[in-house]
């Protein structure tokens, strides 16, 4: 549950709460009215900072009356994710002591004080919240139950930012579940609890239900596992005036072995995070469920376990996909591709207007771009652009791929109509969307994100903790109206 939010034009009275952050812009000077303004200068000198390295590094100090105060500058000529950095910061000065509530102080003209009340109080929301921890009662961290702002007092504006922030969450929690306790079976579980709160249609196509109307690529990899809990869940979410249909696509692998291929113990670590695309997913639709866009969202995930067995695909298979495709298996570790595959086929049946399909996909994305990008490709060059602006504006940063026909090449097979992917591995993030594009079912407007960034050691932009959630406040910049 997100702090509850309240807000007012005029300063808090001092001595004031006893968690305190000040939001100022950036100067050579501190304006007089700056709370605490005497023991700033004092913390300043005695660190012997100038004014301006606030921007880049905040500080906090203890009142005389035991308040804690955090201060920090931003400064608003930097792009939106800078600014989410600061505010980020400084927020988890006060946050390290676990408290009840914060109250938030904005200073600067109207446009920085809204600018910056948005960053910290998201900052507060997403990084204030409890996510699922098995510790001991004792040891769990307190959520932040209430924020007091003041300084900018429009409330209305925050609702975005408050759907955005429990989209994030559900993405994190998701995510960082055990594998043992997010199963394919149980996954679906949840999902299916989501659905009835939310009031979204559900449909689910089971093992059985996939081979019977030829989903080789996706059966190909949950044969694997022992117990028959894999499944490509469709939700839906309708608003009687809405103009377009945006189909999302995720991939749910609950947790990767590699298969046949399997990973040593330092790359299976960490492998039930696997399913973030399908928890990025539906953090979007969750987002955009609360703020009943005016657009038709079909979410599709792609849920199952890559497990090694006596069932399981192996490399030198031939399996036949949804579409009739014949694919060559060269790697089974290269199995999200597969899984999405059939799934995206039966998404761009239902004819959408656009499809976005998400995935924790390849690691030669993360060799190109590391951890603080994501990647992004897709078969038009306008909706690339709209992709890449929209991350901007999001503080979630994209960069574009190319996806040339002559690239296809290395995808040839000699005994299927194409292959899985190479050995070689180069450019394996290009190949792979070029793979996925062969399974659309017809020449509709599809991004393919490649979310390297979804696992930041020590945080990205507004978000402190390692699992990032990174793609939803971007997805549900791109559904809304520009």
């Amino acid at each position: 549950m997100l702090a509850q939010l309240t807000a007012s034009t005029s300063l808090p009275k001092i001595p004031g709460p006893a968690h305190l952050l000040v939001l100022l812009p950036v100067g050579k000077s501190l304006p007089r009215e700056v709370p605490h303004r005497e023991l700033l200068a004092a913390v300043l000198k005695r660190r012997g900072m100038k004014i301006g390295e606030l921007a880049s590094a905040p500080v906090a100090a203890n009142a005389a009356d035991g308040c804690l105060i955090a201060w920090a500058m931003l400064d608003f000529s930097k792009a939106i994710f800078a600014l989410q950095t600061q505010a980020r910061k400084a927020v988890q000065l006060l946050l390290g002591e676990q408290p009840a509530g914060i109250t938030i102080v904005v200073q600067g003209d109207a446009t920085q004080r809204r600018q910056a009340a948005e960053a910290a109080v998201y900052a507060a929301w997403v990084n204030g919240a409890q996510l699922p921890l098995h510790k001991k009662k004792s040891d769990q961290r307190r959520p932040l139950r209430k924020i007091a702002l003041y300084g900018f007092a429009v409330t209305k504006a925050f609702a975005i930012l408050k759907a955005q922030a429990e989209g994030n969450l559900l993405c994190r929690t998701l995510t960082v579940l055990p594998p043992n306790e997010l199963t394919p079976a149980l996954y679906r579980k949840r999902v299916r609890v989501l659905a009835k709160q939310n009031s979204w249609q559900i449909k689910e196509f089971d093992l059985k239900a996939l081979r019977k109307i030829g989903a080789g690529a996706f059966v190909a990899v949950a044969q694997g596992s022992h117990e028959e809990d894999a499944a490509i869940v469709h939700l839906s979410y309708k608003h009687p005036k809405a103009k377009q249909t945006v189909a999302l696509v995720g991939k749910g692998i609950c947790f990767d072995t590699g298969g046949h291929n399997l990973k040593p113990a330092r790359h299976m670590h960490g492998m039930h995070e696997d399913m973030n695309g399908s928890a990025v997913v539906l953090g979007i639709l969750l987002a955009a469920t609360r703020l009943q866009l005016q657009v038709n969202i079909d979410c599709w995930l792609a849920i199952a376990q890559n497990h090694i067995s006596p069932k399981a695909y192996k490399q030198n298979d031939i399996v036949t996909a949804l579409n009739g495709t014949a694919i060559e298996i060269m790697h089974t570790d290269a199995e999200g591709r597969m899984v999405l595959a059939d799934t995206l086929t039966l998404a761009s049946r239902k004819n959408p207007d656009m499809m976005i399909d998400f995935a924790t996909l390849t690691g030669s994305m993360h060799v190109a771009l590391g951890n603080r990008y994501c990647g992004v490709l897709g078969n038009r060059d306008a909706l690339l652009q709209k992709a890449v602006q929209a991350g901007r504006q999001s503080g979630e940063r994209l960069c574009a791929f190319p996806m040339d026909d002559d690239y296809e090449a290395a995808l040839d097979s000699r005994v299927a109509d194409i292959k899985q992917c190479t050995l070689e591995g180069e450019a394996d993030h290009i190949l792979a969307a070029l793979f996925l594009k062969r399974f659309l079912d017809h020449d509709v407007p599809w991004l393919h994100v490649d979310l390297c960034a979804s696992r930041c050691e020590g945080g990205l932009g507004s978000v402190a903790g390692d699992v990032t959630g990174f793609g939803v406040s971007w997805g549900l910049r791109m559904l809304q109206p520009q």
